[in-house]
């Protein structure tokens, strides 16, 4: 592991804008951006078993028993310090031995809390390449499972597949999907059950790795309602408004509220203008499933180079995706194995994945 000197650079600016001598963290989507390496053993766990240090240079405290696996796989040249698994928890033993005064991502005894958001966006060169890798495989992995698909599959069959072929590339799914033709169109939300794929599924999915996350959703059509294929189009037109938004105003300067008034324009002029209340429209990502998600009043700051993934649905279609602003726009979650549309919106083409295989 090499130490990102963007982050570095940004760690140093903070600590010079505050009276703190240090800053940790814990939390692991926070360590993995500082690290680029994992602190998970319990997925239940809100912080993990390390945390990572910064006080004019990086190490990590974690307990003994964890030590030598973080020294030997996990990160390389960084300092690791212990304390005795049976003494004192991470917050305690971080308490005694940091510089003082500090800040923490968790509750720790003497330390108020890091403004961790602030600090890991915009993404950085480091990240901007993980991330590419990262959506490419999980968009990879999540066609070759769709195609793959029959209307006789259970929904919790479609989903082992799809979390054995991730997994088996160190990517965890925070959030897997999968409705069916009977639970797709009447939820947003459809965590697998027992039923059978029927004529079509939606498919989503947030793959994470590396701390990053990458979300996509893809449309399998196999014997489909006539209404899917117009509401699936309304839902890509959609998508694309926010992406063409988000482009154009990362240049204006703008913030989550104005793209998301496009986004609300959008889905009057496909003529569904209430659909909007009915689920959230996505946000930003990068080192959470959302950084933040538009609101009606949201202030956040469109910036690059960032990702965003847009999600809006139209009951029982959905398109999603997670595209890259930087120096221009590209889809880090597309393959071109799977059909797309070009979709015109004021002047900028902008490709959605259509209904597949």
């Amino acid at each position: 592991m090499t130490t990102d000197p963007e982050k570095v650079a940004r760690l140093d600016e903070y600590l010079a804008g505050t009276d703190c001598e240090a800053v940790w963290f814990a939390r692991p989507s926070n360590f993995a951006w500082l690290t680029g390496a994992s602190n998970v053993v319990d997925r239940e766990a809100r912080v993990g078993v390390a945390a990572a240090g910064y006080d004019g240079s990086l190490h990590v405290l974690t307990s003994n028993n964890e030590a030598p696996r973080f020294r030997n796989e996990a990160l390389d040249d960084v300092p690791v310090e212990t304390f005795p698994w049976y003494d004192r928890s991470l917050g305690e033993a971080l308490a005694k031995r940091s510089s003082t005064p500090f800040e923490a991502d968790f509750a720790v005894p003497g330390a108020e809390r890091v403004a961790a958001t602030r600090l890991r966006t915009p993404l950085t060169e480091t990240d901007i390449e993980r991330y590419r890798a990262l959506g490419h495989e999980a968009a990879t992995a999540l066609e070759d499972v769709c195609r793959t698909v029959e209307r006789s599959d259970t929904e919790r069959s479609v989903a082992a597949r799809l979390r054995e072929r991730l997994v088996a590339s160190g990517i965890e799914t925070p959030v897997l999907l999968v409705g069916g033709e009977e639970r797709a169109p009447s939820y947003r939300h459809f965590p697998p059950t027992k039923g059978e794929i029927g004529g079509y599924a939606l498919v989503s999915i947030t793959a994470q790795r590396d701390g990053l996350h990458a979300s996509a959703t893809r449309t399998i059509a196999l014997d489909p309602p006539d209404w899917l294929a117009a509401r699936h189009e309304a839902a890509m037109q959609v998508e694309a408004a926010a992406i063409a938004a988000t482009k154009r105003l990362v240049e204006e300067g703008g913030t989550a509220s104005d793209v998301f008034r496009e986004i609300q324009d959008a889905y009057a002029a496909v003529g569904h203008p209430d659909e909007w209340e009915r689920h959230h429209q996505g946000g930003a990502t990068g080192f959470a499933g959302r950084e933040w998600r538009a609101t009606p009043d949201s202030d956040a700051a469109i910036e690059a180079p960032m990702a965003y993934a847009w999600n809006p649905t139209v009951q029982g279609a959905k398109s999603e995706d997670t595209v890259l602003i930087d120096e221009g726009l590209e889809t880090l979650t597309a393959t071109g194995d799977w059909p797309t549309r070009e979709i015109e919106v004021d002047g900028e083409t902008i490709v959605r994945h259509d209904l597949g295989p």
